[in-house]
């Protein structure tokens, strides 16, 4: 953890006017990192302890196979050493403690990410299936060598025609009651699995899924929709490698990608492959010896999501992993930016600290400020994940709550950290571009996170959908004189918001009182009414447009959604920055040293107005927010970065993590040892008299 010795002289650093004065609040930073360790303070130390441990750290400039290597390595040693089975049951060495886990294997991206994916594709995913998809005989046989990484797994659900669409996955498993085996196929090309952790080299088994085919004599064969099954792919050397494949199953590598080299990617296929009955993964659907199938949960379709839903964990862990790489980048961009000197300024003999201008401040800070919102955002996604799969609060609503969330919040801070980390190299010039300052490669291995565990874009799309069936249950008990009401309010409120009265109304309050208008949208009130009323206002529309589809056919209907596909994305993106904003309010309750409150509220107070002037657009057409207004958006932001600026090293300290976990040259304090030594020679210069005259001083003087 970075000590006070560690870190840079920020006041030394800065303007007068921007130095905190004795009555200026102040960030607690020790205070400030207790407190941001949340629910799980013992595990998430633990990750932090693995990932600044040199034995599984990133080398960077590994070959494919080497990084590999190392990764397979790595994760074979923290199954020996160190306590990841959290997850898992106490009765197999685990600790049935799900939050915990996760708060620990999140952490691990600041070692590798490769060694976090690894790990995720190990344990949080092939393990994760067959606790959650298996039975307890299942568990009992099949987890400990999951655990232990016996046997390397594989999670294959993916197809190459079929990346997000589970539900239309092509691999059959038909069940033969003579021999009560499951013949699994995969019947074309476009039916391969793909991008499969661990199959492209280490894997020795998967979980494949596949639709459930089942037939009894005389009648037509039954599709029971996308089950799990538990299947060897591959030979075990006696070295506990991995060899060929099995009979029937076939595969390639993907070989080198884009980042996450250190993971094995791969390709499986299967060409009638036999399964024994008892492989089946059967908590949600079971096949008995004659053929019959059974499951406790009725209806196909609450099946399949329940089963799907059982696997979110990837999506929780993917956005806690990503909020702090956008952390290790901002650490590593604020402290450069923090030393790093650049042109003369106000001072005819010091060049001006980089943080200091202000449009440097407009590309870092406001990042600062979504990562403290997507860090008590993903609070409160694990704290709901955890009361779900400890059986806390299991509840189906609970369970839609919490996939809904993780929708929500995983596509917002994957994107995130590709931005943080580009905005960080860009900030920190040609060094940000050097592999040892690792900004490059971080993002680099970042680069699948928007895309795998569900495409962003798609999960979105299953959020706007979310809020239009809420939107509709909400109208679904108003009987005819409420619906009427409903309507005629609706109709007021848009011709209110759209026609020049409401604007003329909002404008003469303004005017003549920028100060005002400011003063209105530091509210808490106002913040939350605007970023509401824009869901709100968004969902009710969409809902409206998308009303005729219940009396159109199939394909006239899917034609009008899709017209307003773009819409739907829009509202869930407005809902993201909703759900981070009222986490992070709620959170700043939970702050009990003033100054770091209030600190923190200035930088909600960015996120929110960020939000508000990234969509000015929509707020101005809609009669949201007058002209007049709308420009106090922007001011007030300008002087929010004024106030923030001499925090900002504070606030990404007390993020927490130390030299040996950002592991960037330019941010160990070697460019303000540089920029030192430069300022001491040329006052040195100075004050010997030897200081060459410029020619341009001479010229002036001639004049």
């Amino acid at each position: 953890m970075t000590t006070v010795s560690d870190r840079p002289a920020a006041a030394e650093n800065q303007p007068r006017s921007l130095r905190p004065t004795t009555a200026d609040h102040r960030v607690d930073v020790a205070y400030l990192t207790e407190h941001l360790l949340g629910r799980w303070p013992e595990q998430r130390l633990a990750g932090r302890r693995i990932g600044g441990d040199p034995r599984y750290s990133k080398h960077e400039g590994l070959s494919m196979d080497d990084h590999r290597a190392r990764v397979l390595e790595q994760i074979r040693l923290l199954a020996a050493e160190e306590q990841v089975f959290r997850a898992f049951p106490e009765r197999l060495g685990g600790s049935d403690d799900a939050g915990g886990s996760l708060a620990t294997f999140e952490e691990l991206i600041t070692a590798d990410p490769s060694l976090q994916i690894k790990g995720g594709v190990q344990w949080g995913l092939f393990g994760a299936a067959i606790l959650h998809l298996g039975t307890p005989e299942q568990q009992d046989r099949f987890l400990p060598g999951a655990m232990t990484v016996d046997v390397p797994g594989a999670f294959a659900m993916t197809e190459i025609g079929h990346g997000s669409d589970v539900a239309s996955i092509a691999t059959t498993a038909t069940y033969d009651a003579e021999t009560e085996e499951f013949v699994l196929h995969t019947p074309f090309r476009a039916a391969w699995k793909d991008y499969l952790g661990n199959a492209g080299k280490h894997g020795t088994a998967a979980t494949v899924f596949a639709q459930l085919i089942t037939a009894t004599p005389g009648q037509a064969p039954v599709n029971h929709g996308v089950h799990a099954f538990y299947v060897p792919i591959r030979e075990t050397r006696e070295d506990g490698s991995a060899g060929d494949f099995l009979p029937g199953i076939g595969g390639e590598d993907d070989g080198l990608k884009g980042g996450l080299n250190g993971i094995d990617n791969g390709r499986l296929h299967f060409t009638h492959v036999r399964v024994p009955r008892e492989n089946l993964l059967a908590r949600y659907g079971q096949v008995a010896a004659d053929g019959t199938y059974s499951s406790p949960i009725d209806s196909p379709g609450r099946r399949f999501f329940t089963m799907l839903g059982s696997l979110v964990q990837g999506r929780v862990s993917l956005d806690g992993a990503a909020g702090i790489a956008s952390k290790i980048g901002l650490a590593t961009a604020i402290r450069y930016g923090n030393e790093r000197r650049q042109f003369a300024g106000a001072s005819a003999a010091d060049e001006v600290v980089l943080l200091d201008y202000a449009e440097h401040q407009r590309r870092l800070l406001p990042l600062l400020a979504e990562a403290y919102a997507g860090h008590f955002a993903h609070d409160r996604l694990l704290d709901l994940f955890h009361t779900v799969f400890t059986g806390e609060m299991d509840t189906p609503e609970s369970r839609e709550d919490l996939e809904t969330m993780a929708a929500t919040l995983k596509p917002i801070s994957t994107w995130r950290a590709l931005n943080t980390l580009q905005t960080a190299r860009e900030a920190c010039g040609g060094a940000g571009f050097i592999t040892e300052n690792r900004l490059v490669s971080l993002r680099a291995d970042l680069d699948v996170y928007v895309t795998f565990e569900g495409d962003n874009t798609v999960l979105l799309q299953l959020v706007g959908k979310r809020l239009l069936a809420d939107y509709a249950a909400e109208l679904k008990g108003i009987d005819g004189v409420g619906m009427a009401r409903f309507v005629v309010e609706r109709a007021a409120d848009s011709v209110l918001y759209r026609t020049p009265v409401g604007r003329v109304v909002q404008n003469l309050v303004d005017s003549g009182s920028v100060r005002r208008s400011a003063g209105h949208l530091r509210e808490e009130a106002t913040q939350r009414e605007l970023l509401t009323d824009r869901v709100e206002a968004m969902v009710a529309e969409l809902a409206n447009a998308l009303r005729p589809a219940s009396k159109l056919s199939r394909a006239n209907a899917a034609e009008l959604f899709n017209t307003h596909q773009h819409e739907l994305i829009e509202a869930a993106r407005a809902h993201a920055d909703l759900v981070q904003w009222e986490s992070f309010t709620k959170a700043l309750s939970d702050v009990r040293d003033p100054g770091t409150r209030q600190v923190l509220t200035w930088v909600r107070d960015l996120f929110g107005l960020s939000a508000v002037e990234k969509n000015l657009a929509w707020y101005l057409i809609n009669g949201r927010l007058s002209g007049q207004r709308a420009r106090a958006v922007t001011s007030y932001i300008d002087r929010l970065l004024g106030r923030l600026r001499p925090h900002a090293q504070d606030l990404v300290d007390a993020f927490g993590y130390g030299p040996e976990h950002v592991r960037a040259t330019i941010a160990t304090g070697i460019e303000k040892e540089r920029q030192d030594e430069a300022r001491d020679y040329y006052r040195e210069l100075r004050a010997s008299g030897d200081e060459p005259v410029s020619e341009k001083a001479l010229k002036a003087r001639a004049r």
